[in-house]
């Protein structure tokens, strides 16, 4: 018989072989990555460079048209203005001449000179040129100015000038025949457009007598009609 020793040995290496073959057979479906335990324990290093872009991607495909926006705020009545496109200016202008005109009246109408003026918002610029004399023993005044289809300017002023002789003293011979070139100039505004006829007279001066007056004796005379813008 056998002793109670070596029979509980022999239950032991009963119970335990088994177990031993459960557990080979866990190992040899497990294996450890040897290079786990190499890298786990190393330091990490310095990080890498910046990669290159990369080339740009196909364009996509075109989206689908967005819904239609609601009406904007009616907005506010806008204000009319019309355009006025003026037409560049051009010269108008015109001279009448004579020569030896020889006028010795001292009251009256001494040349005139018609003249078309294109627009009613411009100004006329007149000019009489020739020689004026006046003569007289006492003291006199003669007037020499323009009218404008038979009427002097009002705009703003009447254009004229004058001649005044007087005595002076005994030793000055008052008498004294004197044929000078004088002008007679300015300019006119308000005078509408159309024909208008361009005309010097000579007459008296105010609250003084006439004297003999000559115009255009012997000389050219001639009045120059200008339109100005204003």
């Amino acid at each position: 018989m056998m002793s109670p020793i070596v029979g509980r040995l022999l239950l032991l290496v009963c119970l335990a072989l088994p177990l031993y073959g459960v557990e080979k057979v866990r190992n040899r479906g497990y294996r450890k990555d040897p290079d786990a335990d190499k890298f786990g324990s190393c330091m990490q290093g310095p990080a890498g460079t910046t990669g290159r872009d990369g080339n740009p991607g196909a364009n996509g495909i075109p989206g689908t048209p967005g819904i239609p926006g609601r009406d904007g705020m009616k907005g506010e009545k806008g204000e009319c203005i019309s355009e006025i496109f003026e037409e560049p200016w051009k010269p108008n202008y015109k001279q009448c001449a004579w020569n030896s005109l020889n006028y010795g009246i001292d009251l009256g109408k001494v040349a005139d000179c018609t003249f078309t003026k294109l627009r009613t918002d411009s100004a006329l610029r007149v000019l009489f040129t020739g020689s004026l004399r006046l003569k007289c023993k006492n003291a006199c005044c003669q007037r020499w100015y323009f009218t404008f289809n038979g009427a002097e300017c009002t705009g703003p002023l009447p254009i004229e000038s004058i001649i005044y002789l007087d005595q002076g003293s005994p030793e000055l011979n008052s008498t004294i025949n004197i044929h000078r070139t004088s002008s007679v100039e300015g300019l006119c505004e308000g005078v509408k457009s159309g024909l208008v006829d361009v005309a010097v007279w000579v007459g008296t001066c105010a609250d003084y007598p006439r004297g003999d007056a000559s115009t255009g004796w012997n000389s050219v005379s001639r009045v120059i009609i200008e339109e100005l813008p204003k």
